[in-house]
């Protein structure tokens, strides 16, 4: 018997471990959004950013004046592109003491003054699963332009609804940058320390777009 009962502890020390199940396939959004040019609807959009603070907390504000347009093609989903672009003077930032958004601005961070404006446009687009694509593109800042790599999700969509005529579609998208390579260094903590602002900054985005509006069915001929 004890024979045995050691035959079988073998058996089990000896087999291989048991397989992960994959995970499963994430099911394509339905919708009926047609193809064609749409525009933001700043109504249902958000830009936001997050960095280090002194490695106690991801410090978030946003940006509140932005616009966008995006080709949609969801047949040939590496064929669309967007354009964007932000203004810079519209930074947001959580109960800021006195001063503190003039300073961030001003020339050592954003240098609103003699940069306005933030831009994007895609450059490629790389399907990554049923409802998800990474998008690179030029992204430009502090007058200086690098690509930049978003990870974005399709949200859903629809041609109309009788509360709202034209076609619509919503994505979110994320992504990271380092702000030293758009010339804005100021405040990063040295090496071996977090006593900073951290260089990594990630973006965060939520946008829904206004599409073309549904084709109305031709009124019925009046005969009399």
């Amino acid at each position: 018997m004890k024979q045995w009962i050691f035959v079988l502890c073998l058996l089990v020390a000896c087999a291989p471990p048991a397989r992960e199940a994959a995970p499963p396939v994430e099911a394509a959004v339905v919708h009926d959004a047609p193809a064609g040019a749409y525009t933001l609807d700043p109504s249902h959009a958000d830009v936001t950013f997050r960095v280090s603070h002194i490695g106690m907390s991801m410090y978030t504000a946003r940006f509140t004046k932005f616009d966008a347009a995006l080709q949609f093609d969801p047949a040939n989903p590496e064929a669309m592109g967007v354009n964007a672009t932000i203004d810079v003077r519209s930074l947001t930032l959580p109960a800021p003491p006195a001063g503190f958004t003039e300073e961030m601005l001003g020339p050592q961070w954003f240098d609103a003054a003699r940069h306005p404006q933030m831009s994007f446009r895609s450059t490629a687009v790389e399907r990554t699963g049923s409802n998800t694509a990474r998008v690179t593109g030029d992204f430009t800042l502090h007058g200086i332009t690098k690509p930049v790599t978003l990870e974005a999700r399709f949200n859903g969509g629809y041609a109309g609804h009788p509360m709202d005529p034209h076609g619509r579609i919503g994505f979110s998208a994320h992504g990271t940058l380092k702000r030293s390579d758009f010339g804005i260094a100021y405040g990063i903590p040295p090496a071996g320390s977090t006593m900073g602002v951290g260089d990594e900054v990630t973006v965060v985005i939520e946008a829904e777009f206004n599409g073309p509006p549904v084709a109305q069915a031709p009124a019925p001929a009046n005969n009399n």
